[in-house]
């Protein structure tokens, strides 16, 4: 599959929108908008593709912002807790998904425990929230992380050019 043949032939048999999963880089994020996809799904496949790659979180921020708000964003992996919807958020998302903690769930007490892992899930982000006095989800922005990721996440040539500057 490639970007020429794969997207124009989903297009070609759907009127569906197109919205790319498995994306963690600018430039895939670029060529989701360039073919025409609706959308783009931050997701390292639980790491399970490729060992060490890097975090969706991690990600998220480099790829909103060359979505550039042309495309949704939506992040997909590591998502365990509230707080971890409301960091995504925080970074871009416009929403997230989680997988782990409904099979946990389910694993545990069947359809009512994926229920329960479900409301746990947004009693976490309501309280987070509250505590840290946002009313509603646009109110959520990167004013709430420490530091967001895209301004530790460089390129190999930002860190030799800084390194550089500093000799």
């Amino acid at each position: 599959m490639t970007w020429t043949n794969a997207i124009p032939w989903l297009k070609s048999i759907t009127k569906l929108p197109i919205i790319l999963k498995g994306i963690l880089t600018a430039e895939d994020t670029k060529l989701a908008i360039e073919y025409g996809c609706a959308g783009v799904i931050v997701s390292n496949h639980g790491g399970r593709q490729l060992d060490g790659t890097l975090a969706s979180i991690d990600a998220l921020p480099l790829v909103v912002e060359a979505a550039a708000d042309k495309i949704e964003v939506y992040m997909d992996g590591g998502v365990r807790r509230g707080t971890d919807i409301f960091k995504a958020l925080a970074l871009g998302a416009r929403a997230v998904f989680v997988a782990r903690p409904v099979l946990w769930g389910l694993a545990y007490n069947g359809e009512a425990g994926a229920r329960h892992a479900l409301d746990l899930l947004q009693s976490e982000l309501e309280l987070t929230m509250m505590l840290s006095g946002t009313n509603t989800i646009k109110e959520i922005d990167d004013s709430y992380i420490l530091e967001p990721a895209i301004k530790w996440i460089q390129s190999s040539q930002e860190k030799i050019d800084k390194l550089k500057a500093k000799l």
